[in-house]
């Protein structure tokens, strides 16, 4: 057993030991759960520090059959796509725990024990390395935030509970048609011999059968991306689920989606991903306008940052099908960069929930006056998630933009009307929020941060200095893998400078 195994296994036995605690005791259910969550955190960070950043490819590798026929192994292992979404998994879960430490009153043992099972779960897709193993992850995330919507959410929470459940199972259902027709084919689920077969000829689709693979996998990851026009979920999901519900959702869930896009659809079938390339660029910038422009004319504040992440996602998506190096680099690094900022957002907008029990915009008004720190820290939060320069989200969307360009500068031009759009709404929602005259119900039920919020939101804010300052703490172990992911799909977008003209042949074409 290698330390990605205890990474993974830690939140399954974590869960298994809170559903063996008595239902009374709920000081120590908070405890174990917390407790769980920050030694799995410290042992994900032991990834980080193990991890060979010059060595491409699979690194604490563990490979054990699992069934014998069909051949299904227990084959887990992390490269530089999949190991920052595991530590930002591992690193928002006691962050979850803390902020639902007053919140959750009833059924806490249950919330708490659904709360390590998904992170038992979401662990588990961005290190699974056989196509069955990761599907099995893949179900198994759903069901624990199915519960956290459907029990603990707000008044809508069955109606939306159940929408996600049927959008992302129904479209998981095709990508499990084609992984077993994929098998049925090279007789393995292993990725590796998979992508291996496939490179030496082994392994061959026609056209149309690569094509309806691509798109079988493509709408499963495109539901839970989501991309536009299958999006409708998400903010239902949003508004009604509980704080953490939202932020594991936001931060981790949603980034299934574009892993899958990136790790499945480009190297197993790229000449169907470089034909659909242009149709999905489309949608994704038609997400990121869209996005933005409803999250402008949203009343609510959790709609509001549900359509920002609609918006913000499509960088991600524009930047993978650029088919370029830099825009790869910066689509994986916004993957990261949304999951702190964003998840950020709704941690800061859980609390305003907390104090005054909406979340209607109208409601608010001259919170600096009655909270400064808490305003002070949604304000460092806000200008994160609009590409402030030497925070996080400028690194990844000036990649991703710089990545398109070179690609097609068309794209940058109207992806970048979202970057302007982005600080319209989201400086719009901290006027009315945070300034102007403060109404007595403000100024009498919101207070300022406690120690128990700072040590939820403050490494989250450090994340978003550490990441705008020092991207090269993140970068060389994802360029490694973006650069072999590139090289498997073989549509690398090539840049070609003209060689400059010298003075004396332009006098004399001029002759």
């Amino acid at each position: 057993m290698n330390l990605l195994d205890l990474v993974l296994a830690l939140p399954l036995i974590g869960f298994l030991v809170l559903l063996l605690v008595p239902r009374a005791a709920e000081s120590a259910i908070r405890a174990l759960a917390l407790g769980f969550s920050l030694v799995i955190f410290a042992a994900s960070l032991g990834l980080a520090f193990g991890y060979e950043t010059i060595r491409p490819g699979q690194q604490f590798v563990t490979d054990i059959v699992w069934v014998v026929s069909p051949n299904i192994h227990y084959h887990v292992s992390l490269d530089g796509l999949s190991l920052w979404l595991v530590i930002l998994t591992t690193l928002l879960t006691p962050i979850c725990i803390l902020i639902s430490w007053k919140s959750i009153q009833s059924r806490g043992k249950e919330f708490f024990a659904f709360l390590l099972l998904l992170e038992f779960g979401l662990t588990g897709v961005f290190a699974a390395h056989d196509l069955f193993l990761f599907y099995v992850f893949w179900e198994v995330s759903l069901v624990p935030m199915y519960f956290l919507i459907g029990i603990w959410g707000h008044d809508r929470r069955i109606y939306a509970a159940v929408k996600f459940f049927l959008y992302t199972f129904a479209a998981s259902v095709l990508m499990l048609t084609a992984i077993i027709y994929v098998y049925n084919r090279a007789h393995t689920f292993n990725y590796s011999d998979i992508l291996a077969m496939l490179a030496s000829g082994r392994l061959e689709f026609t056209s149309s059968q690569q094509m309806c693979l691509f798109l079988a996998f493509f709408v499963a990851f495109a539901v839970k991306v989501p991309i536009f026009p299958l999006h409708t979920w998400l903010p239902d999901a949003h508004v009604e689920a509980p704080t953490a519900g939202s932020v594991m959702l936001a931060s981790v869930m949603l980034k299934m989606g574009t892993y899958g896009l990136a790790r499945f659809c480009l190297p197993m079938f790229p000449a169907a991903a470089r034909a659909c390339a242009p149709w999905i660029v489309v949608l994704a910038i038609v997400g990121i306008l869209y996005g933005a422009l409803v999250a402008m004319v949203q009343p609510n504040m959790k709609k509001l940052v549900a359509y920002s992440s609609v918006s913000h996602l499509g960088f991600v998506v524009l930047g993978i099908f650029s088919f370029t190096q830099i825009g790869m680099d910066g689509a994986v690094y916004q993957m990261l960069n949304h999951g702190i900022s964003t998840g950020a957002l709704f941690v800061l907008v859980g609390y305003l929930y907390e104090r005054r029990h909406s979340l209607v915009i109208a409601d608010y008004g001259g919170v600096a006056a009655a909270a400064p720190w808490l305003s002070t820290v949604f304000m460092i939060t806000m200008l994160a998630s609009i590409g402030l320069p030497t925070l996080n989200n400028f690194v990844g969307e000036f990649l991703v933009l710089q990545g398109s360009a070179q690609a097609n500068f068309t794209w940058t031009v109207f992806a970048s009307i979202g970057v302007i759009l982005s600080a319209c709404y989201m400086l719009w929602l901290y006027q009315r929020v945070f300034y102007g005259e403060t109404p007595d119900e403000v100024r009498h039920r919101i207070f300022d941060l406690k120690p128990r919020e700072w040590a939820a939101i403050l490494p989250l804010i450090a994340m978003m200095v550490w990441m705008g300052m020092y991207s090269q703490s993140f970068l060389p172990a994802v360029r490694k893998t973006t650069a072999r992911i590139l090289e498997q799909t073989q549509v690398n977008v090539p840049i070609r400078v003209q060689a400059p003209v010298a003075p004396a042949e332009v006098v004399a074409h001029a002759r």
